[in-house]
């Protein structure tokens, strides 16, 4: 399974991401993977991110936290001189016995899939 956090739907970055991913989802598939996203975001806006940009995979949304706190990617953050709370972009890859084989915290939302297949 890839498993990937990212901070909010529809900004640049997270769009670049989720787009690349769902282009390559044939791929993906066919190396066994399985694709699921999360933000803290509500389902209202994870279905209208989807819906823009006919996504075929699933989106999970984290309000509560809890995912984003127990992946440990719930981080202090940084923008024009001031800090907040917000997900760290981070994919982590797991087998089928549920283990994390790679994390990949320094994301190309350009060329996602080509850092998850090598």
């Amino acid at each position: 399974m890839v498993l990937y956090f990212y901070p909010k739907d529809d900004t640049p970055g997270c769009t670049a991401q989720a787009c690349n991913l769902n282009e390559n989802l044939p791929a993906m598939n066919a190396k066994g993977y399985e694709i699921v996203g999360v933000s803290v975001d509500g389902q209202k806006a994870h279905q209208k991110f989807i819906k823009k940009y006919d996504l075929k995979f699933t989106l999970l949304s984290d309000e509560d936290h809890q995912m984003v706190e127990s992946y440990g990617v719930w981080v202090e953050k940084s923008m024009y001189g001031k800090t907040y709370m917000g997900t760290a972009r981070t994919t982590f890859l797991i087998d089928e016995q549920g283990l994390i084989t790679d994390i990949i915290s320094k994301v190309d939302t350009k060329n996602h899939t080509g850092q998850i297949l090598g």
